[in-house]
């Protein structure tokens, strides 16, 4: 019984926490007007993305914000992502093609290609997105708007996550359900002072004066979640940074089958573990005995033959807390009905990958990103 108290005194507090995030996430108005429209530079890095890349950058040709270049950074790919490319770019000269340089020894992939880019841009402003996104014609406009109205340094936000698969919605929803249950963004972005929010690599939108005020990419020159310590960077020069719901204007295609589902939360939670091996282990704890064990518990209640135990409200409180919140964060991020009831899949399938991330760094192993890949040590993140 007192187990069951604490595990519902836990989720009662992650539901407050999930209704307050929900509420109070900031959204692009419809009725937008800019008080002034700089140059913004967007800075595609793209390895081997011939799938995607054409849709990615005739989505962005299409903004309907007058002053905006889009550069494509080619990161060594093996694939026709180059020429494709230069195709568009021959059709508008908007786009330009920069063909990345061979990855020097302590950086990784992403933050040397962005920084590549950056350093040959020429926007007020540089949105860096990637290369699996589309993005509605009022994007740009829409971003820029709220950065003006919220005086950031780094504007990042929420994507829609296109789920086509079973395999991706037993995966990919889980991620904005645990951001929105796990991180007080409400609480960090009411403060005065300054804090790290949550930055998106798919969506980072920075005043070009606070981004080379950080350093740029080089900053983060070694890290594989280089989007996580970019915001925490942003906080510590005292620059005000939000995450933002960007659902209506930007959808990503983030892991198109299951591996790849594993292979990208593996490295994220390999590279987060890299901050805080205390958080990833509350992360495990948190997995197992709150988000988890109550449907083995109330599955076991069926199974008894006796009345109803005085724990089994507590247990049927539990998961109806569970489903409301995760059909909540599934319904506003356009997820239906299947990615909901695929959330016990969902919650193993994430205890797994924490497990195999903080197992891989605790032993020193490598991970492999975009065929790339990466070893620890205390420190840094470094291709071998």
């Amino acid at each position: 019984m007192i187990y069951q108290i604490i595990i519902s005194t836990l989720l009662a507090i992650l539901f407050l926490n999930f209704a307050l995030n929900m509420n109070n996430l900031r959204r692009p108005r419809h009725n937008t007007v800019l008080k002034c429209t700089p140059k913004v530079s967007v800075i595609v890095p793209a390895r081997n993305e011939a799938a995607n890349i054409s849709s990615c950058v005739e989505s962005l040709l299409q903004q309907d914000y007058p002053d905006f270049e889009i550069i494509v950074i080619d990161d060594n790919s093996e694939d026709n992502t180059a020429a494709i490319v230069h195709d568009i770019s021959r059709r508008d000269t908007n786009v330009r093609l920069i063909m990345g340089a061979p990855l020097p020894l302590g950086w990784a992939g992403k933050p040397f290609a962005c920084f590549q880019a950056a350093k040959q841009a020429c926007g007020e402003w540089l949105l860096f997105t990637d290369a699996d996104t589309t993005h509605s014609p009022q994007m740009l406009r829409k971003a820029m708007a709220l950065a003006q109205e919220n005086h950031v340094s780094l504007l990042s936000g929420f994507p829609r996550h296109r789920t086509d698969h079973i395999s991706q919605k037993i995966a990919t929803p889980m991620i904005y359900f645990l951001i929105m249950s796990l991180i007080p963004l409400w609480l960090l972005h009411s403060s005065s002072k300054p804090l790290p929010s949550l930055a998106i690599g798919q969506f980072l939108l920075f005043s070009a004066d606070a981004y080379w005020k950080i350093g740029g990419h080089e900053a983060v020159k070694n890290r594989v979640t280089e989007d996580i310590y970019l915001g925490i960077a942003i906080a510590k020069a005292k620059g005000r940074h939000l995450a933002v719901d960007l659902s209506s204007l930007v959808n990503c295609h983030m892991y198109s089958n299951i591996a790849e589902s594993w292979r990208g939360l593996s490295r994220a939670l390999y590279g987060i573990s890299a901050l805080s091996y205390a958080a990833l282990g509350m992360l495990l704890f948190l997995g197992c005995f709150v988000l988890l064990a109550p449907l083995f518990w109330l599955v076991a209640l069926f199974f008894m033959t006796d009345m109803l135990p005085q724990w089994g409200p507590l247990v049927i409180m539990q998961v109806a807390l569970l489903l409301i919140m995760r059909r909540w964060a599934d319904a506003h991020f356009k997820e239906d009905w299947t990615a909901t009831l695929l959330y016990p899949l969902g919650i193993i399938f994430l205890i797994a990958v924490v497990a195999n991330g903080m197992w891989r760094r605790l032993i020193g192993a490598s991970i492999s990103w975009k065929k790339r890949s990466y070893h620890s040590n205390s420190k840094q993140d470094d291709p071998v």
